[in-house]
C-alpha cells in the first residue's frame, strides 16, 4: 500500500489534483450566522445577583413582601402624605369613638385618631429596625469576617465573645439594657437591640468567610502580591455578603417587633413618641369592649414584620445556588 499524499489533506490544490473535484463550500443561507450568535435565555447567567433577580421576580412571596415593606417604608418617611391629622392631638370627647370621615379607624381611649397614629407610628418602628440592623451588620459583619479570615487567636477570642452574648436571651438582655438609660430615644433603643443582636450576624459572616478563604481567586490574589487586608476587603467580603444580607433582612423585621415589645412593656421609646407598641399597650385595657382599637396597630406591626420575613426567605432561596438547582 502506497503512503497517502499529505498534500491532498492540507492543500486545496492538492485535493483537487488528487481527487479531481472542486472543494465543497456550503451555501451561506444553509448555515446562517444567527444560529451561531444566538443566546440561550434559559442558560444560567454568570452573575449571582443577576441570577438571583431572575429568580426573585418570579416569586410571589418576594413581590408581596416587597410591596408591603415598601409601603410601610414610604409612610414612615412621608406619614403626612396619607393624613393631615396630628397624632398627638387628642380630644376626650371622642373617647372610643367609631370610624367617621377623615378618621377611618376611629378614636382610642384618649380620643386620639387611630388612623393617624398608625401611620405616624411606622416611623419609630422602621427607623429603629433600620438603625439597629445597620449596627448589627457593621459590628457583627466586621468581627465575623476577621475571625473567619485570620483564624488563630482572633477566631478564638471573637468566637468566645459571641458565645457569651449568645448565652444571654435577646429580649431579656434588651429589657435589662434599657434600664441603664433615662432618655429612651430611637438611637438608644436601636443601640440596645444591636448590642444583643450582632452575634448571629457575626457567626453567619464567619462561616461564609471560612468557606471562601481557600478559594482559587483568593490564592491567586495573594500570589499576585495583594495584602491580606486588601484580599479580605476586595475579594472575600463581596462574595460573603449573600448570607449576611439574608440574615440582615430577617433581623430588620425582628428588631421592629422587638421595639414594639419594649414599648408595649413601657420600657421602650418614651411615651411622647408615637409607636405601635405604645398604642397596643394603651388599647389592651379596652380589648373586650373595643377590640378594633388594638387591632389596627397590631395588624400594621404584623404586616411589617411579616413582609421582611417574606423578603428574607425569598432572598435565601435566590442567593443560594444549590437551592435554585433543587
Amino acid at each position: 500500500m502506497s503512503e497517502p499524499n499529505l498534500r491532498s489533506f492540507t492543500d486545496p490544490g492538492g485535493m483537487e489534483h488528487a481527487q479531481g473535484q472542486e472543494p465543497f463550500v456550503a451555501d451561506l443561507e444553509e448555515t446562517p450566522l444567527r444560529a451561531t450568535d444566538s443566546v440561550d435565555e434559559e442558560a444560567p447567567s454568570g452573575s449571582l445577583w443577576a441570577d438571583a433577580w431572575r429568580t426573585l421576580r418570579k416569586r410571589p412571596l418576594f413581590i408581596i413582601g416587597a410591596l408591603i415593606g415598601l409601603f410601610f417604608i414610604f409612610i414612615a418617611i412621608f406619614p403626612g402624605a396619607l393624613t393631615s391629622t396630628d397624632p398627638s392631638r387628642c380630644d376626650l370627647g371622642n373617647t372610643l369613638g367609631g370610624p367617621q370621615a377623615g378618621h377611618w379607624f376611629g378614636f382610642d381611649r384618649q380620643g386620639c385618631d387611630i388612623y393617624s397614629r398608625v401611620l405616624h407610628g411606622a416611623r419609630a418602628s422602621v427607623v429603629v429596625g433600620v438603625i439597629g440592623t445597620a449596627l448589627v451588620v457593621l459590628v457583627g459583619g466586621v468581627l465575623g469576617a476577621v475571625a473567619g479570615f485570620y483564624g488563630g487567636i482572633w477566631d478564638t477570642l471573637i468566637s468566645r465573645v459571641v458565645d457569651i452574648f449568645f448565652a444571654v436571651p435577646f429580649l431579656l438582655g434588651a429589657i435589662v439594657g434599657m434600664q441603664a438609660f433615662q432618655e429612651r430615644t430611637v438611637w438608644v433603643v436601636a443601640a440596645v437591640l444591636a448590642a444583643f443582636g450582632w452575634p448571629q450576624v457575626a457567626r453567619i459572616a464567619r462561616g461564609s468567610v471560612i468557606s471562601l478563604r481557600s478559594s482559587d481567586y483568593v490564592t491567586a490574589a495573594r500570589a499576585l502580591g495583594a495584602s491580606r487586608v486588601k484580599t479580605l476587603i476586595t475579594h472575600v467580603v463581596p462574595n460573603a455578603l449573600p448570607p449576611v444580607i439574608v440574615i440582615a433582612t430577617i433581623t430588620l423585621g425582628t428588631f421592629i417587633g422587638a421595639e414594639a415589645t419594649l414599648s408595649f412593656l413601657g420600657i421602650g421609646l418614651d411615651a411622647s413618641v408615637v409607636s405601635w407598641g405604645g398604642d397596643i399597650n394603651r388599647a389592651q385595657s379596652v380589648l373586650r369592649s373595643a377590640p378594633s382599637k388594638l387591632l389596627f396597630p397590631a395588624v400594621a406591626l404584623s404586616l411589617t414584620v411579616l413582609s421582611f420575613i417574606f423578603i428574607g426567605d425569598a432572598l435565601r432561596d435566590a442567593l443560594d445556588p444549590k437551592a435554585r438547582t433543587r
